[in-house]
């Protein structure tokens, strides 16, 4: 029988629902590693996660470096019409 291998958003939404059960996050962590082992968030991870809950912050999806940040309202108009294209495309339209 194959096992499920859990990735981070997974974990990350159980840790919603450790939160929801009033559970600390001590305990959501022990729970994550009964289940998980090896693949579980750390304790620290799961202590900075309630933290944000907490703080009424819930969305749980990954980001990745700073948030884009556009001087000119021409590109960003450019950027909202098709957010697919590449710098050399955006390059040939100005």
């Amino acid at each position: 029988m194959p096992s499920f291998e859990p990735n981070k958003h997974h974990l990350r939404e159980l840790l919603i629902y450790f939160f929801n059960l009033k559970k600390s996050a001590a305990e959501a962590h022990r729970l994550l590693v009964e289940a998980y082992g090896e693949a579980a968030l750390s304790e620290r991870s799961c202590r900075e996660w309630f933290q944000k809950f907490k703080n009424g912050e819930f969305d749980v999806e990954e980001r990745s470096g700073r948030p884009k940040v556009y001087e000119d309202a021409e590109l960003e108009a450019l950027l909202n019409e098709d957010s697919c294209q590449t710098q050399k495309e955006l390059a040939l339209t100005f």
